[in-house]
C-alpha cells in the first residue's frame, strides 16, 4: 500500500513527523513537507527538522510541483494531510493546485482516493466549517485533532497516541497507541 502524508505549517507539526514513525515500517510511505512544516517545527519544538533520520521514507518539498505524487499514475491509495492548516483546506476546498501538497489533494480526489484532513484550527470560522462540509461531501474525511475523554489520559504523550491512533484507524493501520471503548 502507499500511503501520502502530508504535513503542514499549522500547530501540532510534531504530530506530523510522528506519524512517519508508525508508518514507515508499515507501507511505502511518501512525506511531503511544507515550508511553513518546517517553520513551525522549529519555532514549537525548538530543533531542525533532519530527513536522513527517516530510512524507510521518500520525501518531497512542497514546491516541487512536477514530482511523482502530482500524477494520479504513481498510484497513492491514501493521503492524510496532518496537520492541515486552514489556508490548505482553503486550496483543496476551491481546486488550487499550486504546491504539491494541493496537487496531491486534488489527485486523491480525481481518483477517487481516500483523503484524510487533520485540520488544525480552534475555533473554526463559518467559512472554514463550509469547506470542510463540502469536502465531506466530497468524501474527504474531516478528522481534526481531538481528544475522547473516555481514554483517561495522564501524559501528553498518551494525548498525541490517542491522536495518531485516531489517524492511523482511519489508514487502517494497526496499532496498540490508546486503549479501544470497551
Amino acid at each position: 500500500m502507499k500511503i501520502l502524508l502530508c504535513i503542514t505549517g499549522a500547530s501540532l507539526v510534531n504530530l506530523g513527523l510522528k506519524m512517519i514513525t508508525h508508518l514507515e515500517n508499515e507501507c511505502d510511505l511518501f512525506v511531503i513537507l511544507s515550508k511553513n512544516a518546517k517553520i513551525v517545527l522549529e519555532k514549537e519544538n525548538s530543533f531542525k527538522f533532519n530527513i536522513n533520520s527517516y530510512k524507510n521514507t521518500i520525501f518531497f518539498n512542497d514546491d516541487e510541483i512536477y514530482q511523482a505524487p502530482a500524477s494520479g499514475s504513481f498510484g497513492i491509495d491514501k493521503t492524510i494531510i496532518a496537520p492541515c492548516s486552514i489556508n490548505t483546506l482553503a486550496k483543496i476546498s476551491n481546486g488550487i493546485s499550486d504546491t504539491l501538497i494541493t496537487r496531491a489533494a486534488a489527485v486523491s480526489l480525481k481518483e477517487q482516493k481516500k483523503l484524510i484532513l487533520g485540520v488544525r484550527e480552534m475555533p473554526f470560522s463559518a467559512i472554514s466549517l463550509e469547506q470542510m462540509s463540502k469536502l465531506s461531501n466530497l468524501g474527504v474525511v474531516i478528522s481534526p485533532p481531538i481528544l475522547g475523554s473516555y481514554a483517561g489520559f495522564k501524559s501528553v504523550e498518551e494525548i498525541e497516541n490517542f491522536i495518531i491512533g485516531k489517524w492511523l484507524d482511519l489508514l487502517e493501520i494497526k496499532h496498540n497507541l490508546y486503549k479501544k471503548w470497551s
